[in-house]
Parts: C-alpha cells; structure tokens; sequence
C-alpha cells in the first residue's frame, strides 16, 4: 500500500505546481484534476451529478464547479474561509469550522484566480487525507459483524 500513496503524493505535487503556474482554468486540466486527484470519480460518471459538473465547466463557472467538486469528492469538508488579502485569493477547507481557527488543521491554497484557490486547498486536503492514512477510510460509520450464533432470548408464550 506504501507505493500507491507515494504515487498519489507525486501526482498531487505535480498538481499542485501545474495550477500554480496557470492563470486560467480549462476543462483539459479540470478534467486531469478529476482522473488524478478524485478517489469518487468512478462513481461520479454513473450518477446525474457528473451532468451538473459537466454543465457548469462547459459554462465556464469555475468558482461554482470546484464547489461541487469539493462537495462531491469530500463531503465531510467546508469552506472555512475565502478572503481576497494582497493580490491573491486564499481559500480554507475544514472538517471542524465550529472550532477556534487557531485550533483547526485547516487546508489552505492560495492563488490570484478564485477557482484555482480553491482547486488548490483541493488538493492540499487530499494530501492531509494521504498523510494521515484517511483516503481509504469510509465516511461511513461500519457496523461490526456479530458472532456466528445469534441467541433470541424473547419469550413467545
């Protein structure tokens, strides 16, 4: 299992420098984020939300397509904060907002265009999720399986 998250980490540092050197999004790299970066993408075609992804790239509504992508791929994280501050767009992503800010492990990108921002904190949130050894676990929580004898100790008389 070792190798394979080394991959992932290799692919989304190459991610990572590629969307720091655009200045525009276009469906090819949108569409190489999704086959690289997204764990749910397979799910994601046979669904009716890969036509709402769809028509929001071919409407070029960037901002709005890396927000259902977020939603989509990581459903436990929010936008915690998205500030324009010196020229640049700075987006966070987190799994506990209610927290004191300084206290949360935040996701954080950052970026002149908006929707490259948060593609950004995208990707870093998936690296936090590949060091951590939480991109396999489900969102899910999995009921253990009982013992082989079920004993029923109700009275039917």
């Amino acid at each position: 299992m070792l190798p394979i998250e080394r991959d992932n980490t290799a692919c989304l540092d190459r991610l990572t420098d590629e969307l720091r050197q655009v200045s525009v999004l276009t469906p090819d790299l949108v569409s190489r984020i999704l086959a690289d970066a997204c764990t749910r993408g397979s799910n994601l075609v046979r669904t009716h939300k890969a036509s709402r992804l769809q028509h929001l790239a071919v409407a070029e509504a960037w901002a709005d397509a890396v927000l259902f992508l977020i939603e989509l791929e990581l459903p436990m994280w929010r936008v915690r904060r998205l500030l324009y501050d010196g020229g640049e767009w700075v987006c966070s992503l987190s799994r506990h907002c209610e927290l004191p800010i300084e206290l949360d492990e935040a996701a954080e990108g950052r970026h002149g265009v908006l929707p490259i921002a948060i593609l950004l904190s995208f990707i870093e949130t998936k690296r936090l999720l590949t060091a951590s050894g939480l991109v396999g676990l489900p969102s899910v929580p999995q009921v253990r399986t009982e013992a082989a004898h079920t004993l029923c100790c109700d009275n039917f008389r």
